[in-house]
């Protein structure tokens, strides 16, 4: 057999288990996809819980959603989900899902919940790549950081106030990891004024398809 025949049946070889292999591996996503999509769905149920107390509403908060279009303000790039809490019939709350794009290591996905009255009711981690030991502290399981926004507002605090102490503002931040706080400082006022801007829109009566 030639080198030219060899190296033919050895590229068909390789070809075929390369088509086999992402055949494999679309197979494998394509079953496991509705688990994954459930167990996210899940984790992102419990930090909603955590984030704004299950007696402060008396709707089915997962039910009552609105899509939000990709907007600055958000961070977002694609259209998001708002999970909208409501007290007899009136506005009660919402969680708002936004990204800070400029963390150390790239984007920090969080939860945001705000008070139908414009305050924070809390704010969580879903997702970030930030440096184990220097940006892990603003996860709940962690470090108690991340409470400091609760109670906060746009009416409360001044635009100065809206950084960490280093830069002259309210917010406390680890010793030598700056860039993450300064991120989700950022991104969580942004969602506030995103909120203000957008109050009626959110709560308006329409579900899951209604853009702000």
């Amino acid at each position: 057999m030639t080198i030219a025949k060899t190296s033919a049946r050895t590229a068909l070889i390789l070809l075929v288990f390369a088509v086999a292999g992402t055949a494999l591996l679309a197979y494998t996503f394509d079953i496991t996809r509705g688990t994954i999509e459930r167990n996210e769905q899940l984790a992102k149920l419990e930090l909603i819980g955590q984030a704004l107390p299950s007696g402060s509403y008396d709707n089915d908060i997962m039910a009552d959603t609105v899509s939000l279009a990709a907007d600055p303000l958000l961070g977002t790039d694609e259209a998001t989900t708002a999970y909208r809490a409501r007290r007899a019939g009136q506005p009660a709350a919402v969680v708002l899902e936004a990204v800070a794009p400029d963390g150390y290591s790239g984007k920090i996905k969080l939860l945001i919940a705000i008070r139908a009255g414009g305050e924070i009711s809390g704010v969580r981690v879903i997702r970030h790549k930030e440096t184990p030991g220097l940006g892990d502290y603003i996860e709940i399981a962690r470090d108690p950081w991340i409470k400091h926004f609760d109670g906060t507002s746009l009416a409360g605090y001044a635009e100065g106030d809206w950084q960490v102490k280093k830069d002259g503002g309210k917010f406390d931040y680890m010793t030598g990891a700056t860039i993450t706080p300064r991120a989700v400082v950022k991104a969580v006022h942004k969602a506030l004024q995103y909120f203000a801007q957008h109050h009626e829109q959110i709560f308006a009566t329409q579900k899951q398809g209604g853009a702000s």
